[in-house]
């Protein structure tokens, strides 16, 4: 039996070229991969729920326990007995000529083509260690995914030079098409040997299929998707420089994208200049710098893979509309879309300077920058009201933002003596997020929530993805207290929120800003050391400033487990604790609140190796050119201070990013490996 989470990769790369004339050079560049990963239909969070009273496997029998305390699968057999399983294959092939012609031109065409294929098949079996009234019958979805996508540029290029003028011309046009569609199929009482051979849908009963072109989900089956995106580019730059001193890089695109509605066409110019001072004839005798370079740019850029969805649900009503007392066939539209979605833009400059020194062994490089992003594309929510089926996942162009700040970096190399070398880098940067406008000019709630509650509310002046709740003051430790706060239905035990208006209610009136998932600031650092045969490299990385929001404790509240810090902790009568509320399913507990608002600051190594080099007469007896043998530990070890399993938390969701909703840790990755040269 397959374990319920494994992975393996196969890949081949092939890369030809062959010169027809000198003129004329022709290429291919091919590649395949398949992979098989068997992915566990996510028992963390059943793990993180399920009471620690109950044994996965019932001491007597053997068998997988049954819990009854709580609605809870058993995390162990979720992990043994539900099967997913994704099988993808890809192929890539790329196809090129490049021309030259007229002594300075260059042409170059460039075709790609990915066809990638993944499948994935999902099996919930029949529990039989559940009682009779609780088992359903196995169902088995299978999904096969064809993406077939190309890219096919083409660019013209003239370069020449004018003494110390050294002039160069590019002007090109892209076209990108990306295209997928799903074939969805399930059926009910398929028996599971073991065997990937027994997943089979003809081994069902109650089968069903959905294509590109099936009608709506029925009986809470998948539904099939289809999608398109074109994307056509028409771009030009110019290089130039005067003696390697005056550098000037200017360059336009004029992009097209089939996901924008509105003002399909964007134009997008951009310039940087730069001037090497230490090329200029009065720094000729000063010998502190080997380079001084100040540099400052400006551009416009677009993205056009928006998410968006162009079709609106009308559900037919039979006898919608009435005239006198006949009812007459009517339709409502009850999924409400934005037609007019344009174009994200980011708008930036910067300016900075770049330094050589001790013979070009230390570099430093610093930056300002200040970007501004307009119109982000994201769901938000509409008022109820609407009778739309998407009141919490109507997709416009949402809000605006700028992003400020500095970035340094600094590099040492030098060989301290023969057969040894020594590296030293280093960099860090700030940042300071704010947003500038939002939809329709208010402000919005959006992300995770419970009972309607939103955590994260988007308003200008704020960071993106900032928290907003109640101020924890204390937890009231006597019910008398708790009558006189003003706080309605509030008992000993519960949180005691801080009237900020003080009014003498609390109220929604008195939430606020609770924090932002934002750094203030990243760095990192690293040695590398070469000692004869003797390699090492250690590399550390860390963030400071930023808040995570522990969406995982909340949700725990009226469950019957709870990490060990909270236990611990928790209030259980006056004067136990005046930091944890009580244990309770109360709605008014779990509020939005800063209580469950942490320090997301961590501090880890990245990365630790160790390398060894067989000494190449000691190789060549082996009939090898190089031999190296490594040791290496990605993610050894990470200190911080957050109540979860991880505080980095890889959340894609540009405004949810620092939620934890059984966000997966990150893992730690031990290899030993050898590198053969022959």
């Amino acid at each position: 039996m397959n374990s319920g989470s494994g992975f393996n990769r196969f890949n081949t790369k092939l890369n030809l070229s062959y010169k027809i004339t000198d003129n004329i050079t022709i290429g291919n560049n091919f590649s395949f991969s398949k992979t098989r990963t068997d992915v566990a239909q996510n028992p963390l969070l059943d793990a993180r729920n399920a009471p620690p009273v109950y044994d996965v496997m019932n001491p007597a029998t053997g068998d997988y326990q049954y819990i009854t305390l709580i609605n809870v699968p058993n995390p162990r057999a979720k992990l043994d007995l539900y099967r997913s399983q994704v099988r993808q294959e890809r192929l890539l092939n790329n196809v090129w000529a490049e021309i030259k012609f007229l002594k300075d031109f260059t042409f170059r065409s460039s075709y790609t083509t990915d066809n990638y294929s993944p499948s994935q098949y999902e099996y919930t079996p029949t529990l039989l260690y559940v009682p009779v009234s609780s088992q359903k019958q196995s169902t088995l979805i299978t999904r096969d995914n064809r993406y077939r996508n190309y890219v096919w540029d083409n660019t013209i290029n003239w370069k020449k030079d004018f003494g110390n003028h050294n002039l160069e011309l590019l002007a090109g046009f892209s076209r990108i098409r990306d295209s997928r569609s799903e074939d969805v199929w399930t059926a009910k009482n398929v028996n599971y040997n073991g065997t990937n051979g027994s997943l089979n849908i003809n081994n069902g009963t109650d089968i069903f299929n959905y294509h590109d072109t099936a009608a709506a989900v029925t009986d809470g089956r998948p539904a099939a998707t289809q999608d398109q995106q074109r994307i056509e580019s028409f771009f030009g730059r110019i290089n130039y420089d005067y003696a390697g001193k005056y550098l000037l890089n200017a360059s336009v695109r004029r992009d097209a994208s089939s996901q924008i509605s509105t003002d399909r066409y964007k134009t997008f110019p951009a310039i940087s200049v730069g001037w090497v001072v230490s090329k200029e004839g009065f720094m000729s005798e000063q010998n502190v710098f080997d380079l001084l370079k100040l540099r400052a740019s400006w551009g416009k850029l677009g993205n056009p893979r928006v998410k968006r969805d162009f079709s609106p649900i009308v559900t037919n009503i039979g006898g919608g509309v009435y005239y006198g007392n006949t009812g007459y066939p009517a339709g409502t539209v009850d999924r409400v879309i934005d037609p007019s979605i344009g174009w994200e833009t980011t708008t930036g400059s910067d300016f900075g300077v770049e330094m050589a020194f001790l013979n070009n062994k230390l570099k430093l490089e610093g930056t300002y920058y200040n970007k501004e992003s307009k119109d982000i594309v994201y769901a938000i929510n509409q008022a109820t009201i609407s009778g739309a089926s998407n009141p919490y996942d109507f997709t416009t162009n949402a809000y605006s933002f700028r992003n400020k700040g500095f970035e340094v970096s600094v590099n040492y190399n030098a060989n301290l003596s023969e057969g040894v070398k020594l590296g030293v880098y280093g960099n860090f940067t700030t940042l300071k997020n704010e947003i500038t406008n939002v939809y329709q000019d208010s402000f919005l709630e959006t992300g995770a929530s419970l009972f309607g509650n939103s955590i994260v509310r988007l308003q200008a002046g704020q960071a993106v993805g900032s928290y907003y709740g109640y101020e924890v003051a204390g937890v009231f430790q006597t019910d008398a207290e708790a009558a006189a706060s003003g706080q309605n239905g509030a008992k000993a035990g519960w949180f005691k929120f801080s009237d900020l208006d003080g009014n003498g209610v609390i109220d929604t009136r008195d939430k606020t800003f609770l924090g932002s998932p934002i750094p203030k600031g990243t760095y990192g650092f690293g040695i590398n050391l070469t000692v004869h045969s003797v390699d090492f490299g250690i590399d550390f990385q860390g963030v400071f400033g930023n808040k995570i929001y522990n969406y995982n404790r909340e949700q725990r509240y009226g469950n019957e487990s709870w990490d060990l810090d909270m236990y611990n902790n928790r209030w259980t009568g006056a004067g136990t604790s005046n930091t944890n509320s009580m244990i309770t399913s109360n709605q008014s507990v779990i509020l939005p609140n800063s209580f469950y608002v942490e320090d997301g600051s961590y501090f880890r190594i990245r990365n630790i190796q160790v390398g060894y080099n067989l000494p190449s007469s000691l190789a060549q007896s082996l009939s090898v050119k190089k031999l190296r043998i490594y040791l290496s530990a990605q993610n050894p070890l990470t200190i911080f201070k957050y109540n979860g399993f991880s505080p980095e938390i890889m959340n894609s969701d540009r405004v949810q990013m620092g939620i934890d909703n059984n966000i997966y840790p990150i893992s730690a990755i031990y290899t030993m490996g050898m590198n053969l040269t022959f």
